[in-house]
């Protein structure tokens, strides 16, 4: 595993972003972990998120495209810290957007916040993380409605690995769905091999309980590729 991953996964036990316990996704799954990008508070780990975020999107795509797309709410902060990072790391001048969760009809109107997108923009979706897949059918609509753009690829901080609307990850199905690349920085694998029954600040993150909550889980809800 790079060691960029092994920080990055370091860097969501010390911001409180990744919890393990009793939680309930988004699309109604019971789960033993729980990752929220809400906990991300400072300037200084928005910095450090961005800069995570640049890295697996270079990694992935690099920088030719032209426009950052976060969906509301979260998505605002992570497309405006990772475009300044993907500056700063790789002197890449991407345009950054996000959409409203109500059309302004005054001032800057419309339903996009930050950068327009045109016609023959390469777009990339950053999402704190996608369970099921389905705020991705909320967003790419916004997204085509705006013109003649290609939507390169889905950027998440984690990808949990477990199914989508099919049997397939969540991540794989939407490449295959909607004609996309998608990446995350780190996948829940990832976090298991580094955090399972190794000691983090003198605490074991993913003790033998917590690793037993974690596989039966992927034995209802895991992918199957």
């Amino acid at each position: 595993m790079e060691k960029y991953k092994e920080e990055f996964i370091e860097f969501m036990v010390d911001c409180q972003v990744l919890k393990f316990g009793d939680f309930v996704t988004k699309s109604g799954r019971k789960t033993p972990f729980f990752v929220n990008t809400g906990f991300y508070r400072t300037g200084a780990q928005l910095k450090k998120l961005g800069e995570y975020y640049a890295r697996a999107i270079n990694d992935k795509y690099g920088v030719d495209f032209d426009v950052l797309f976060g969906p509301a709410y979260k998505g605002i902060p992570l497309t405006v810290t990772t475009t300044v990072a993907l500056n700063d790391m790789y002197g890449a001048d991407i345009k950054y957007c996000s959409n409203r969760k109500e059309v302004k009809d005054h001032g800057d109107k419309g339903i996009l916040l930050g950068s327009p997108i045109s016609d023959g923009d390469k777009v990339v979706i950053i999402e704190d993380v996608t369970t099921a897949g389905t705020s991705i059918g909320e967003t790419l609509p916004i997204i085509k409605a705006q013109g003649d753009v290609t939507v390169k690829g889905l950027v998440v901080s984690v990808d949990r690995m477990e199914r989508g609307t099919g049997t397939k990850s969540a991540l794989k199905q939407i490449a295959e769905d909607y004609g996309m690349e998608t990446t995350a920085i780190v996948t829940m694998a990832e976090v298991v091999e580094h955090l399972y029954n190794k000691p983090y600040k003198g605490q074991v993150i993913i003790d033998d309980t917590i690793k037993a909550a974690i596989d039966a889980y992927y034995e209802q809800y895991g992918a199957e590729e």
